[in-house]
């Protein structure tokens, strides 16, 4: 309610419109730097091909700057996979984390009703015991205990 309260009170005082015009010029900065910063390392590479066909001859250097190209193209998809990954793994903990996060503050929400009652307290009692127990066999039972594959 608070976040629809603040987006009203924005557009009603010409704020989000200010807003948009800030970033909508970052962006046009942004696109201009980076059209610029493109320009230089064109400038550059054009330098140091000239450098090495100077050096090596003008085979040579196509030869090595197109080589050199594709394997920086091949490496790009590469690495992306790679980062993209560990940041699939990174989101599943950080997720998991955040349900069990929910799961407590849940628990803890319901717990002093459940308490005020006799039935209460052996809803909570019931599940911490079980809780418990599979603690204790996941301690007594080793990972790699050829038994527990037999018993599945």
């Amino acid at each position: 309610m608070g976040l629809l309260v603040s987006l009203i009170s924005g557009f009603a005082s010409g704020e989000t419109a200010a807003a948009m015009r800030r970033a909508r010029t970052a962006a046009i900065i942004y696109v201009l730097a980076m059209l610029a910063a493109l320009c230089g390392l064109g400038f550059l590479v054009g330098a140091a091909y000239i450098w090495v066909a100077a050096r090596y001859g003008s085979l040579a250097a196509a030869l090595g700057f197109g080589a050199g190209f594709l394997i920086i193209a091949g490496l790009i998809p590469l690495i992306h996979q790679l980062m993209s990954g560990f940041r699939a793994r990174r989101e599943a903990r950080r997720r998991n984390a955040d349900m069990k996060m929910i799961g407590i503050t849940a628990a803890l929400a319901v717990l002093p009703a459940l308490l005020k009652g006799k039935a209460g307290l052996g809803l909570i009692l019931g599940p911490a015991a079980a809780l418990v127990a599979y603690a204790i066999y996941r301690e007594n039972v080793k990972p790699d205990d050829p038994d527990e594959d037999e018993r599945r």
